[in-house]
């Protein structure tokens, strides 16, 4: 079990770390910007999660080889000269994978730690939504979370509950996992690409 959660967890912080990176550049930022976008991205929602629940010291910390990663990804990113032709919008695929990712895995370790289904979820969502909000709020962006075009932290949501249910079914853990990581990625790509809202703007006239 350890083995897969270390990899998602990697997974995790390589694709929250690329949409920070992709944003970062788009917006003329130098390599030390680049850094700290994909930081506070990737490990941004952790940090807010375990400061929360008073598990100390904070995961990357006790993991230094996440931060790590994701500066030695940032200078190779800062200095490939095809990055500036990725525009922002490409950071929906990693986004959504770093997402479905991180809600799960929050919400598994506040589960872990003796916490309830719904504060659990809750904390996932934390996990899974804040690196993304301190990354568009600090490339002056207005988050995804706080967007009425966008389904982002009820996608979150309602996977983590549905992870709970496949946990407390299944006996598999790393099935349950898999099945919520996998809905609230393909959920958020779906609804993406099909324009899904939870709500519209009425029509005038």
């Amino acid at each position: 079990m350890f083995d897969i959660i270390f990899l998602l967890e990697m997974i995790g912080v390589v694709a929250f770390a690329i949409s920070g990176m992709i944003v970062a550049r788009s917006k003329n930022m130098d390599p030390v910007g680049i850094f700290t976008i994909g930081f506070v991205t990737a490990l941004g929602g952790g940090t807010l999660r375990d400061l929360m629940m008073d598990n100390h010291p904070l995961y990357w910390i006790k993991h230094q080889e996440q931060p790590i990663l994701i500066l030695v990804m940032a200078v190779i990113y800062s200095y490939w000269h095809r990055a500036g032709r990725l525009r922002a919008s490409r950071i929906v695929f990693p986004d959504a994978i770093g997402l479905g990712v991180f809600s799960i895995l929050g919400a598994q370790l506040a589960l872990d730690l003796g916490h309830s289904w719904f504060v659990a979820s809750l904390l996932g969502v934390m996990t899974g939504t804040f690196g993304g909000a301190l990354r568009d709020t600090l490339c002056n962006e207005v988050p995804y979370i706080f967007r009425k075009d966008q389904v982002y932290a009820s996608i979150s949501f309602a996977g983590c509950w549905l992870y709970f249910v496949c946990q407390w079914l299944l006996e598999s853990e790393t099935l349950a996992l898999t099945i919520g990581l996998l809905f609230i990625t393909i959920t958020r790509l779906l609804a993406v690409h099909f324009d899904i809202r939870l709500q519209r703007d009425r029509k005038q006239g």
